[in-house]
């Protein structure tokens, strides 16, 4: 029977909601810290306690670690909205919150990433990512840094291009990637908690090219594939000149969704969710 007080950050995110259950199913103690309490309420998740308080908020913060021996953050945005940019919420959000966890005497900081932050630290949303894990790693906390390769909801986008009829893709289509379902990357990020390692990076079970996974979202919708290339001299184009006349709010997730579509994004295989299977679902729930 596991009694560890766990503190779990975005709860009601993507990965958050996987991670609740993932933790109840292994019987710690969950404290959930969310924005909407109303919302973690309606998934049905039996948390032991739900604080409902701002992240960038250090005053609203003040007890929650109390009893708290880890604490796990998915906190981030990947669209700047609400005035918040990702310095707000990636970076001092998480730093709030670590540094209420160093004043409770937490004993470790779980902390979702993604893959290449040290590569793609130029970006704006790696760039606060890179600088919360820089003072999460001088915290004199233990910690874990979890880096997957992209969730399987980042992958729903080209799933949406096949209903319309038309996959469009950068290149070749070529570039391999390993994107992991929620469920499998909440079991690596509770097993965490026991484990030494410092650095994680994590892919799912199956991998494929970009050309495999529009295959897969049109098998799974009963279409003939049709796929068409955009070169990638378009795309550097497209970012150059973004800088300069799009907002930063809009840019920013542009930026990062062009960049990365554009790199190999390999990771360590785990879990056993395949792509196929989620289109599918996504096709009966249509």
């Amino acid at each position: 029977m596991k009694s560890k007080n766990i503190l779990l950050a975005g709860a009601t995110g993507y990965l958050g909601q996987y991670i609740a259950r993932e933790l109840k199913r292994q019987n710690y103690h969950l404290t959930v810290l969310v924005r909407n309490k109303q919302k973690f309420e309606q998934l049905g998740i039996d948390a032991d306690r739900i604080i409902d308080a701002e992240i960038n908020s250090p005053e609203d913060l003040e007890g929650a670690c109390k009893d708290i021996e880890v604490v796990i953050s998915t906190v981030g945005i990947t669209r700047q909205k609400d005035g918040l940019t990702y310095m707000d919420v990636d970076y001092q959000g998480n730093l709030n919150l670590l540094e209420e966890a160093q004043k409770s005497g937490v004993k470790k900081f779980i902390y979702v990433s993604a893959l290449n932050g040290d590569k793609l630290r130029h970006l704006q949303i790696f760039a606060a990512k890179k600088r919360f894990v820089d003072k999460l790693k001088a915290s004199g906390l233990a910690y874990s840094v979890i880096r997957p390769n992209g969730f399987f909801s980042d992958i729903t986008e080209v799933y949406r291009m096949a209903e319309k009829g038309r996959v469009y893709l950068f290149g070749n289509g070529e570039l391999p990637s390993n994107p992991i379902h929620g469920a499998d990357l909440a079991e690596v990020c509770v097993s965490a908690i026991e484990q030494q390692e410092q650095e994680i990076n994590i892919g799912g079970p199956d991998m494929l090219t970009q050309n495999e996974i529009a295959e897969l979202a049109f098998e799974a919708l009963g279409k003939s594939p049709k796929i068409s290339y955009v070169p990638n001299w378009i795309r550097r184009l497209v970012l150059k000149v973004g800088k300069y006349v799009m907002s930063r709010q809009t840019f920013g997730p542009m930026e990062f969704f062009m960049t990365v579509l554009a790199m190999e994004m390999v990771a360590p295989q785990y879990g056993s969710h395949g792509l196929g299977e989620y289109f599918e679902m996504l096709t009966k729930a249509r």
